[in-house]
């Protein structure tokens, strides 16, 4: 075997196993690694500790139980002895972009950017045997008669892809296997219609990142707080989670916005998906039927729910507002979960006619308190009403005009619970505050709300509409 490979430049085959397919989610449990040194064939393996749990299903599937890594040394332990075993040398393995990207995300958690050139030999069983229609790793066993240690394991299956590359120089040569690696070192991309290039400009910095299908067709946007990381976590998904591999395979472009952190990456995401309505975003859509219930005195002074709906609505300004609801069906079933939970009348509520002088259905199987036939005082029913919906209350913006919430060098302008867009300069500030109210989005006010509630108050500029020769910043 030596000899059939001394003749291209230093070789690590590599495999991993980990807790799972996601990259910044997931961890490596365990590294097998073949080096080939000054014509010397050496094998590393380690067990990592995952410091996770480990599903059971990879358990079966590998055979490393908690028990086994639970004393091991975690990744970071490990990186400087494995960073040697990988410096300057090609980085082969089968689904590169998995052990590849894995590996990657561990070292830029110790803060190492690790690089290295790759070879996928999924993609150079591809290239030499076209016409052989799988190329995965159980194919290629079967196919070049590899001899099989440990299945599932790191170091078994670096071996195998050790194997692979040695049949592949016995049957074409040294010159044609060169010719291949060259061909893939030049076109290393993650995705065949995708530049490598590209995938290399993405920065590890928060921000929005928007993939396009066929003729720039939006197709799904996200955010991340390490856009690379998350972009790559897409396509090493793939393997193993079907609807990544769908997104995979449709994916024609890239393009992604930088933001100064996590706030302004949040609110970026809501506002693009609202509106560029990429196909693959079920959640964060703009809702027209938005609404929220409202408490008016009937005739009789019994305070009873009005459904106000989108057209209405003016959550931040408007008093009494409970809520707020995707849809007139989810404000229903929420008041009439809330009815039966706490023996709240479904008959002074709107929820089923009101007969004078007669009891409510509820009130007869004892699920009503008895305020629709006098047997509790208005009164007391209207406070029990209130406490109940009192933490669905919409809450009246507590500012008396626009704020600006800082983020690094960008602010964050907001008005009414709307946002109205970042800001990194005072003539932006300007041009957004001039710009008219923004619509309110549901999705946007709980982002909006969490981050002020946890704000320094110090990140908090209060505005003011601009006047001539106004200064908006202080």
């Amino acid at each position: 075997m030596n000899s059939l490979i001394t003749d291209f430049p230093p070789l690590a085959f590599v495999d991993i196993e980990t807790t799972g397919g996601h990259s910044e989610r997931d961890r490596i449990t365990e590294i097998g690694v073949l080096t080939m040194q000054e014509g010397e064939l050496f094998t590393w393996s380690r067990l990592i500790n995952p410091e996770m749990p480990i599903p059971y299903n990879i358990q079966r599937l590998t055979g490393i139980t908690p028990q086994m890594v639970v004393n091991q040394p975690r990744f970071d332990e490990l990186g400087p002895e494995l960073l040697m075993q990988l410096r300057d040398k090609i980085f082969i393995a089968h689904n590169a972009r998995f052990d590849y990207g894995f590996i990657k995300a561990a070292f830029k958690r110790m803060g190492i950017d690790f690089r290295s050139k790759v070879i996928c030999t999924v993609k150079l069983s591809r290239l030499l045997y076209p016409g052989q229609s799988r190329h995965n790793l159980d194919t290629i066993i079967a196919v070049h008669d590899l001899e099989v240690s440990a299945r599932h394991r790191a170091l078994g299956d670096a071996e195998l892809i050790a194997q692979f590359w040695q049949k592949c120089i016995a049957q074409f040569g040294v010159q044609k296997v060169q010719n291949a690696v060259q061909e893939l070192l030049q076109s290393p991309s993650l995705l065949p219609h995708i530049d490598a290039q590209l995938i290399e400009d993405i920065p590890e910095k928060p921000g929005v990142y928007i993939f396009y299908a066929e003729n720039r067709r939006p197709l799904y946007i996200g955010k991340s707080n390490s856009l690379k990381s998350r972009v790559m976590g897409h396509f090493s998904s793939a393997l193993s989670v079907r609807k990544e591999m769908k997104l995979a395979m449709q994916v024609k472009d890239i393009d992604w916005i930088e933001t100064e952190g996590e706030i302004g990456a949040l609110l970026l995401e809501s506002k693009l998906i609202k509106d560029k309505l990429p196909s693959m975003n079920i959640k964060l859509r703009r809702s027209k039927d938005l609404c929220a219930w409202q408490l008016v005195p009937n005739e009789q002074g019994v305070l009873t729910p009005q459904l106000v709906r989108h057209d209405d609505l003016k959550p931040g300004i408007q008093e009494d507002l409970f809520g707020l609801f995707y849809s007139r069906r989810e404000a229903l079933q929420t008041l009439q979960s809330l009815a039966k939970k706490n023996q709240l009348c479904e008959a002074l509520l709107g929820l089923e006619k009101n007969l004078p002088g007669k009891p409510c259905f509820a009130y007869q199987v004892k699920q009503c308190t008895g305020a629709c036939i006098g047997k509790e005082s208005l009164a007391q029913y209207h406070l029990r009403l209130h406490t109940v919906l009192l933490k669905f209350k919409v809450s009246i913006w507590p500012y008396s005009g626009p704020i600006g919430l800082q983020e690094g060098k960008s602010l964050h302008l907001i008005d009414q619970w709307c946002y109205l867009g970042s800001a990194m300069n005072e003539d932006e500030v300007e041009e957004l505050l001039t710009s008219g109210q923004a619509e309110f989005d549901l999705d946007i006010f709980k982002i909006i709300k969490k981050h002020l509630q946890k704000s320094p108050r110090e990140k908090i500029v209060a505005l003011q509409r601009p006047k001539r020769d106004q200064e908006i910043f202080e």
